[in-house]
């Protein structure tokens, strides 16, 4: 009787989740065409107006307060609620500009003062280090500002690269998503099994690895963020540790009037262990430190919305 009613309930799961991905489906598409309909900084503030009035209805407003709630204990409860009007806006706005992936990154080595784009100096030297080394290397980011522009960035700038993904759930967006990010993203690896070897292909080839470090991964090395264990994915260890090589990290947050920061860090040193052997847990510790430094700077751009800590 309960596998009969598990084997049920599971029926109904696959059958609710295709009736979704036939809604939500053409609505993603018909979004992200309408975006396209608008110049970048348009339908950016139009997306960030909308998910700031829309977002806070749906159950994820929750778990934002709650786990910025957790992560700042010292901010008051208004505070807590700024903050989340500027997590629904920066997601609505990276939406909008995920439709002009073509356009959005904006920058002139030669006249940076008539870009869009803001980049450090230190970080422009870095970059063409990385650039000109002959040398693989793998780069993490996070859900922080416009986490897409980071690879956009680096294809616009001639760094060979090989980007980890993960694909939507809903077939009809993903095929369009997929559209877009192969514009100028380098070579797309998806998650999944094959991942790792394809990405350390990639790294015995010379190129140069991104990845999203940032979300809960269920066979995950324990880490500590924001004073609470968390589950990180330890592929981007793992991978150092088969072909070591340089480490960095990127992001690229957001300024006022559409502009843009983005910033490359110093070469991160992995831990190791007693051996001399890279150690996966502390060094996926030290890359989460970096981020979680990124996010009290800007704590109202990445992305508190999802369950990081389970």
């Amino acid at each position: 009787m309960k596998v009969a009613l598990y084997r049920a309930k599971l029926r109904a799961q696959r059958a609710a989740k295709g009736v979704v991905g036939k809604i939500v489906g053409p609505i993603a598409i018909g979004a992200l065409h309408l975006a396209r309909k608008f110049d970048p900084e348009k339908s950016a503030r139009l997306f960030g107006a909308i998910a700031r009035k829309f977002g806070p209805r749906l159950p994820e407003q929750r778990i934002g307060r709650d786990n910025l709630t957790a992560a700042f204990p010292e901010k008051s409860p208004e505070e807590i609620e700024a903050i989340l009007t500027g997590v629904w806006d920066n997601l609505g706005r990276a939406a909008a500009e995920f439709a002009h992936l073509d356009s959005v990154w904006d920058y002139d080595v030669e006249h940076p003062e008539r870009s869009r784009i803001e980049v450090t100096p230190r970080s422009l030297e870095l970059f063409e280090k990385l650039r000109d080394d002959g040398k693989p290397a793998l780069i993490f980011a996070s859900h922080l500002g416009n986490w897409e522009l980071a690879a956009v960035a680096a294809v616009a700038h001639d760094l060979d690269t090989a980007v980890l993904y993960r694909r939507p759930n809903i077939e009809a967006a993903d095929r369009i998503v997929e559209e877009i990010r192969s514009v100028k993203m380098g070579q797309l690896v998806a998650a999944g099994s094959s991942a790792p070897f394809k990405l350390a292909k990639a790294l015995q080839d010379g190129k140069h690895v991104g990845m999203l470090i940032d979300q809960h991964f269920t066979k995950g090395v324990d880490v500590t963020f924001f004073g609470r264990t968390a589950k990180a994915n330890p592929l981007l260890a793992k991978l150092l540790r088969q072909i070591e090589c340089p480490l960095h990290g990127a992001r690229v947050i957001r300024l006022p009037n559409g502009r843009f920061r983005a910033e490359l860090t110093e070469e991160i040193e992995p831990v190791r262990d007693a051996a001399g052997r890279i150690d996966v847990q502390g060094t996926m510790q030290a890359c989460t430190s970096v981020v979680e430094g990124w996010i009290r700077e800007t704590p109202e751009q990445w992305l508190w919305l999802h369950r990081r800590w389970r």
